[in-house]
């Protein structure tokens, strides 16, 4: 297994009226996070916000190309990005324990946090596909490159892990500095990935490893 020290390009925040920084996801230009009770827009080159959804988002964000997906307790909604509409709801499938959310392959894949497990489901119906088990505890979920990301926090240790979508062996690890906790975790489908850093209200851009 590979192990490398996280690089952290840019930090942004902590934002004005966000505690918490809980999913992330990256819509090709803007970066959203949620923070409990919205989901915020960030400019990642600028830094600055762009705007805000008004909408329970507790845990795991996604973007599907056109339409938004946020965890909210037991259900993940489906948004419009421009009207901020709720569109869709189906059941997660923690029932109020998922933590990341991301979009690949036409489905849904959703961290089940204490669980220890990445669940693969199918949007228009919440059904799960089939679930991949982590040995440590589920942050963010990201696919880049055909490669499966999800990010760990346990205890004051964070990490981003590459795993074998299959067998949910750990294949590379990288750590975050001592004190840096992953929540949500979303790749801009090049080298960046975006973090939340859970109650420091930030949003870091970590460097990803290039696979050998």
């Amino acid at each position: 297994m590979k192990r490398s020290t996280a690089e952290i390009i840019r930090e942004y925040g902590p934002f004005p009226g966000v505690d918490s920084v809980h999913g992330v996801s990256f819509d090709g230009r803007r970066v959203w996070f949620a923070s409990g009770e919205k989901l915020n827009a960030l400019d990642p080159e600028s830094g600055q916000p762009t705007g805000s959804i008004n909408v329970a988002a507790d845990a795991g964000t996604a973007f599907d190309g056109q339409h938004l997906f946020q965890i909210a307790g037991e259900r993940i909604h489906k948004i419009d990005p421009q009207s901020g509409r709720v569109l869709a709801s189906i059941p997660a499938p923690g029932g109020g324990t998922d933590s990341g959310l991301t979009w690949a392959e036409g489905t849904l894949w959703v961290g089940q946090y204490r669980a220890r497990k990445i669940h693969q489901i199918d949007p228009d119906t919440g059904a799960i596909l089939r679930t991949i088990e982590s040995n440590r505890f589920v942050t963010g979920v990201t696919w880049v490159d055909g490669d499966l990301w999800h990010g760990t926090w346990e205890e004051d240790q964070s990490e981003l892990r590459r795993i074998d979508p299959i067998t949910g062996n750990v294949l590379e690890a990288v750590e975050m500095p001592p004190g840096v906790g992953v929540s949500g975790l979303e790749s801009d489908g090049g080298e960046r990935f975006f973090c939340g850093g859970g109650n420091s209200g930030k949003v870091r851009a970590v460097r990803r490893p290039v696979s050998s």
